[in-house]
């Protein structure tokens, strides 16, 4: 007869447990379920250890260790993390948007943001030098995305394609029309411009118009001719960058975008 193991006395044992068997974040159930301390007990235990920066805590009733390497931050990185927070939230995600671009090589500028996209508001936080900001788009589940590797899983990627297509959509998000366009310039070579146009029927036509008329501007011809195949929706004049005027300014018939704005690429 299999005797069960008896629990640890210590919270801090049993995190370092966890952490021993490759495990970096759990639950307040988690540790109720493998500690016998009452709830009072328990979370003072837990709270210690969040003081101490043993434990970083994004979200009530989720945990992420933290190892010595990164004690004096207060939180391990981001992709340690995020996909099981994500999944403590019950919600589809994926990074996307300059972390995107970032992790394809493209952001120019490391951000200091870590983006996420998902389906509803969540409220921001801070980990370590790093803030962490969620965007809302509810058509995130159907979003092309790649499983990357982290170095205590994966994490869902928007895909190249996809993340140049967000870059033009949450523009105000990414910094403005510059920072996107320098991005794009960037990211174009990670572009298939056969996969680009399977994304463009399932993306508002004047995200699409708008990223066209960048990749042309850029000078990437395949790729804005890609866009220009697989747009069959309706092409209503649209400003280059929303909420600017448009008056007296430059409209370009082949994309019927207003080009309401210098574009200035940093090198």
């Amino acid at each position: 007869m299999t005797q069960s193991r008896a629990a640890p006395a210590h919270l801090a044992d049993w995190v370092d447990d966890w952490q021993a068997g490759g495990r970096y974040t759990f639950t307040r159930p988690d540790a109720d379920a493998a500690m016998s301390k009452s709830p009072a007990a328990l979370t003072a235990a837990l709270g210690r250890l969040v003081r101490r920066r043993r434990l970083y805590a994004p979200r009530r009733g989720f945990y992420a260790i933290v190892p010595m390497e990164y004690r004096e931050l207060g939180a391990p990185p981001v992709p340690w993390f995020i996909d099981d927070l994500m999944r403590f939230e019950q919600r589809p995600y994926y990074v996307g948007l300059l972390s995107a671009a970032d992790l394809l090589g493209a952001a120019h500028h490391a951000p200091q943001r870590f983006q996420v996209v998902t389906n509803r508001v969540l409220r921001p936080f801070a980990s370590g030098r790093e803030r962490v900001e969620f965007t809302m788009n509810l058509g995130v589940a159907g979003v092309p995305v790649a499983n990357r590797k982290t170095a205590t899983g994966t994490m869902n990627v928007s895909t190249p394609a996809a993340t140049a297509l967000d870059l033009v959509r949450y523009v105000h998000e990414c910094g403005g029309i510059d920072n996107v366009a320098t991005v794009l310039s960037e990211l174009a070579a990670e572009i298939e411009p056969d996969v680009l146009a399977a994304c463009v029927p399932h993306a508002d036509a004047a995200v699409a118009q708008r990223l066209g008329w960048l990749f042309a501007h850029l000078g990437h011809a395949s790729l804005s001719d890609s866009i220009d195949r697989a747009l069959v929706a309706p092409r209503w004049w649209v400003p280059l960058t929303p909420g600017t005027p448009e008056v007296g300014h430059a409209r370009d018939p082949r994309w019927r975008v207003v080009v309401n704005t210098e574009i200035e690429v940093e090198a």
